[in-house]
């Protein structure tokens, strides 16, 4: 089995640092980089785990006395002076809630207000010195850029006498030797020490350390060993123990951060009487070893709260959203940290975490908060099991929506080579018919056609290709303002030349006696907001664009929007559609600015955290429904229907509501967002009183 490795796999970097070999491995603080400054004598550090040597909680030295820093109206310009302070050249971010865990002694500083361009910390305002109302649930951290200053040097690095630290874990299987499935759930544990792989004494080990094990290694739960059948199978083979005296609580991250010994190195005698520690994993439904499996895992009963991930790019990340009520909302970040991100990744059938996101880094949602001040001891089986706050709508904002990254199980996948070049040299298509639902690990595992391949001619006309990112755009309509605003208008023939030259009538307008007469029309604003990582482009560039005389504007893409009215069965009576004919940023948050204007043919786009404003009284922002008899009905709208553009997440593009139409005035209701409900919601939503037919009740 490939290792996992914590600097490659994870924002912890190698920097797990452990006491002496005479000493349960408590971590010290102390061992990063210190540094003196200014007439105050004081003195910095980063402390805190599990972090990378640029990162962590900071700790102040004043009067001998070590302290930390409270995270009352701490900002990115406090974090630069400290950062500096540190020897590096700025800062890239800052957390909050002890996210590197909490710190003893002093409080020394509280509401620290820094403009940024101060020489040090003691210029910038604040309480005082040790005058603070915080606990060390709110310390306050700092991210560095790894970049020095020039000349700066750690001089005043506390030395440790034996620099020990777990960098990888493993788990090797003890028996057959040929092809074994992957992921490894069962195994030997090893951990690689600087002098090597070793493996580890199981004298004391317990149900605890296996949950922590596997959690590193991205399964959310542990299961009994065959302990009878390791231990015959040991007194055959050699061993070469590193570690012992493991007990872990149960909820840490890291094997590191439970309690542990290192061997000495002139120890003769190794566990005796003990045998090397083994470990079995439960995987997560997306990862079990058989289709079988898979499916009786994923067709458990599941409860009316649930949690989900939205907005990461890869499997195991996100912004964390929960179910009340039948509607989803997100958390807001406060006291949010690594035990109840672990609650969040383990229930979802991933490992432990890896980091805790606070600030919308996954992006921002809309909508609900459901949740605030989370607490969880890490043992909760759901994040609706942890003490929390309910919310109010002045309490917190999308902008503190809380997100996680998972630790995945290896699976091979990253060994595959799935080839990306110019086409114009392939001598042979290897696959067709490619339909994928994104929950996918590799393609093979997408449903195709198999050994027949539809299209035999190579080239780039026939070959696909793909750009990766590790950001995309998500957008998602309001679908409240539809609700609102839908009506109907009869509009006159005579005033609409334009919207049938685009194509925006019914297939009957074509036949209609021109200029007299009207069309009926079902008119609603639209408001597109794009809540992803990455701004949404048109995919063709300017010099493609396609310039309509008529509305004088330009088409960036072909259909950025379809609009259907539906009967309850799904067939469709009506559509209309709309041309991305003005893409463009009509308001954005408080803290965005806007970036894109279609006027003096501008560049088009969303900007993340804005939003493209269609008012109802625009041309071709309807559905032509003159055709439509009375009846019941469901309104469908899809925004970037053909996929033309990335996005995060396609789930949420498309928005249904109850329609009803007596032929003269239209009702329409219920207006959600196709994820937005459970599923039981959206059972309820199909069978409405009334839409079982299609007559006026």
């Amino acid at each position: 089995m490939r290792p996992v490795s914590i600097w490659q796999r994870s924002p912890w970097g190698l920097l797990l640092c452990l006491l002496c070999s005479s000493c349960l491995g408590s971590p010290s603080p102390s061992t990063a980089p210190e540094k003196r400054a200014g007439s105050q004598g004081l003195r910095f550090r980063l402390a805190g785990f599990p972090r990378k040597p640029f990162e962590g909680r900071v700790e102040i030295q004043r009067a001998g006395e070590w302290g930390t820093i409270c995270d009352d109206d701490f900002t990115l310009q406090a974090a630069h002076i400290l950062c500096r302070e540190l020897g590096f050249t700025e800062a890239t971010g800052w957390t909050h809630s002890a996210k590197y865990g909490p710190g003893t002694g002093r409080i020394w500083l509280d509401n620290l207000s820094c403009s940024g361009t101060e020489q040090s910390v003691t210029e910038c305002a604040s309480r005082g010195w040790g005058n603070s109302d915080c606990t060390h649930d709110e310390d306050a951290g700092v991210i560095c850029k790894d970049q020095r200053l020039p000349g700066f040097s750690d001089s005043n690095v506390i030395e440790v006498e034996q620099h020990l630290q777990v960098e990888e874990v493993r788990l090797r299987p003890a028996v057959g030797r040929g092809r074994r499935p992957l992921p490894v759930t069962e195994g030997l544990v090893e951990v690689r020490l600087p002098d090597g792989w070793s493996q580890v004494c199981d004298k004391g080990w317990s149900a605890h350390n296996s949950h922590v094990v596997c959690g590193m290694l991205g399964f959310p739960s542990e299961k009994r060993v065959n302990t009878a059948f390791y231990r015959l199978l040991a007194q055959r083979q050699q061993h070469s123990f590193g570690l012992h005296g493991v007990a872990c609580v149960g909820t840490e991250a890291h094997l590191s951060l439970c309690s542990l010994e290192f061997y000495r190195a002139n120890d003769t005698t190794r566990c005796p009487g003990g045998a090397p520690a083994v470990v079995s994993c439960v995987p997560g439904p997306l990862y079990a070893a058989s289709g079988g499996q898979r499916k009786q895992q994923q067709s458990k009963p599941q409860g009316e709260t649930r949690v989900r991930l939205k907005g990461g790019a890869h499997p195991g990340e996100g912004r964390v959203e929960v179910l009340k009520a039948s509607t989803w909302g997100t958390v807001c970040d406060r006291k949010w940290d690594l035990q109840a991100a672990s609650v969040v990744c383990r229930e979802l059938g991933f490992g432990s975490a890896r980091e805790a996101l606070s600030g919308a880094r996954m992006g921002q949602g809309m909508g609900a908060i459901h949740l605030s001040e989370v607490r969880c001891s890490g043992q909760e089986p759901s994040l609706w099991k942890c003490p929390h706050k309910n919310i109010t709508a002045e309490d917190c904002s999308h902008s503190q929506d809380a997100g996680v990254r998972c630790n995945l199980p290896y699976t091979g996948v990253e060994t595959k080579e799935t080839w990306y070049w110019d086409s114009g040299n392939v001598t042979e298509v290897v696959m067709s018919g490619v339909r994928c639902t994104g929950s996918e690990l590799s393609l093979d595992q997408c449903a195709h056609h198999g050994t027949h391949i539809a299209c035999k001619r190579p080239g780039t006309r026939f070959t696909a290709g793909v750009i990766c990112s590790e950001t995309a755009s998500d957008l998602l309509l309001h679908s409240a303002l539809v609700q609102e605003t839908a009506y109907i208008e009869d509009r006159p023939l005579h005033m609409l030349y334009c919207a049938a030259e685009e194509n925006c009538l019914a297939r009957s307008a074509r036949s209609a006696n021109w200029p007299y007469g009207h069309r009926r029309l079902l008119r609603f604003s639209s408001q597109i907001h794009n809540l992803g990582r990455a701004d949404f482009r048109p995919k063709a560039g300017r010099h493609s664009w396609v310039w309509h005389e008529c509305h004088g504007h330009y088409h960036s893409m072909d259909i950025f929007t379809h609009y259907d009215i539906l009967t309850p069965n799904g067939t469709k009576v009506a559509e209309g559609h709309k041309a991305s004919f003005c893409l463009e940023d009509t308001e954005c948050q408080e803290d965005v600015s806007k970036r894109y204007e279609c006027a003096n043919f501008g560049e088009q786009g969303i900007t993340v955290g804005c939003w493209d404003l269609y008012r109802h009284d625009i041309d071709c922002q309807w559905i032509d429904i003159t055709d439509v008899k009375p009846g019941n009905y469901i309104l469908q709208v899809v925004i970037n229907p053909n996929y033309e553009v990335a996005e995060s997440d396609f789930t949420n593009n498309a928005m249904k509501c109850n329609c009803k139409y007596d032929g003269h005035r239209i009702w329409v209701h219920n207006c959600h967002i196709g994820d937005a409900f459970s599923e039981e919601a959206n059972r309820r939503f199909e069978r409405y009183p009334g839409q079982t037919s299609n007559q006026i009740i």
